[in-house]
């Protein structure tokens, strides 16, 4: 099986990625862009494809200071933003875990579950300021890759940007999960009550998986 850094290295030598790169050199050196340099690709770093059991998938960065450090909807410090206090909110509720005081999503991460965005980097205050530059190309070659593992897998896709991805999905050994986004605009319409942490975990042990424990 491909490694991320094979994947990672392979990508970068296409065209789409090289223009993707350049915009990003100067992106960085002129503007404040999110997350830092250093931890665009921290969702691989932290989950080995050999390792995901489940891939949870965002749009882009959050694009305040001190948020985003390359993991979907996770905080490394600060305020919980709105999306994700609902999803504690759902945590609660489907598996009775509290979570308190932090936003940080990295031992999820460390467990086997990949949190993706789909576009990598933001400039500050400027959502979606990163779109069609080329990250989308790359993480539809992410979930191609992820589409390919033969063992199981579960899916998280909130909202309909990630629900779009369902498209690259056809492995019978993976289970797909949709529910709306978490956002407070759409959360009361489907997204409370969906119960996707123990929908996950009852998959995975149906598997003989170890099932994630998503105390933080």
């Amino acid at each position: 099986m491909e490694q991320w850094e094979e994947l990672i290295k392979r990508e970068k030598n296409k065209p789409y990625h090289q223009k993707l790169d350049e915009f990003l050199i100067k992106s960085y050196s002129t503007k404040t862009i999110y997350p830092p340099k250093e931890k665009i690709y921290e969702c691989f770093s932290l989950t080995p494809l050999d390792k995901v059991k489940a891939v949870i998938i965002g749009q882009d960065p959050y694009y305040n200071q001190n948020q985003a450090h390359g993991l979907a909807f996770s905080v490394k410090t600060g305020k919980v933003p709105p999306s994700l206090k609902n999803i504690f909110k759902e945590l609660k509720t489907d598996l009775n875990i509290d979570v308190n005081q932090t936003g940080d999503l990295t031992p999820w991460a460390k467990q086997g579950v990949l949190l993706l965005n789909t576009i990598l980097t933001v400039e500050e205050k400027k959502p979606l300021s990163h779109k069609n530059m080329g990250w989308e190309t790359f993480t539809e070659e992410v979930i191609k890759e992820l589409n390919k593992i033969d063992r199981p897998l579960v899916y998280i896709l909130w909202g309909n940007q990630a629900k779009a991805y369902q498209r690259l999905l056809n492995n019978p050994n993976h289970l797909i999960i949709t529910a709306p986004h978490p956002s407070p605009l759409s959360a009361y319409h489907g997204f409370f009550n969906s119960k996707p942490f123990s929908k996950t975990n009852e998959y995975l042990e149906t598997k003989k998986v170890k099932p994630i424990d998503w105390s933080l």
